[in-house]
């Protein structure tokens, strides 16, 4: 399966259920700490399209339509789990990033420099898992 850089109007979901495959989302204490991680991520050679900026608003917002989308096969699963967590999170004032990071390499600076900015969390999406890195 080829895997797709995301845009805000191309949410990737399966069963209703957020599934970016080839991407990592990473959240911080607040706004500004995303964009200033965003604009770290810029001067280490990611691309404005690699990057997605959301607000605590936006995440939240995203995160409960979703919710409220959910197939019933899908309800239970570790992945609704992870977007209830990051409606909380968001609903706590969290800023919000998702990389794209398709290989090893990218998603190793991304890592770097979620931590050098203080990231509550970092998750991978992978074709059949979700990978912790924060």
């Amino acid at each position: 399966m080829a895997v797709k850089r995301l845009t805000k109007a191309s949410q990737a979901v399966s069963f209703g259920v957020f599934q970016p495959v080839g991407h990592v989302i990473v959240a911080f204490d607040s706004n500004e700490e995303a964009g200033a991680a965003a604009d770290a991520l810029r001067e280490a050679g990611f691309d404005d399209e690699d990057i997605l900026f959301y607000t605590a608003r936006e995440e939240s917002h995203e995160m409960g339509r979703m919710l409220e989308g959910i197939s019933g096969a899908a309800g239970f699963g570790y992945e609704v789990g992870l977007m209830r967590q990051y409606k909380a999170l968001a609903d706590q004032g969290c800023g919000w990033l998702l990389v794209f990071a398709p290989d090893k390499e990218h998603c190793e600076r991304v890592v770097e420099i979620a931590r050098s900015h203080g990231a509550r969390l970092a998750e991978k999406y992978h074709s059949l898992a979700v990978e912790d890195l924060i």
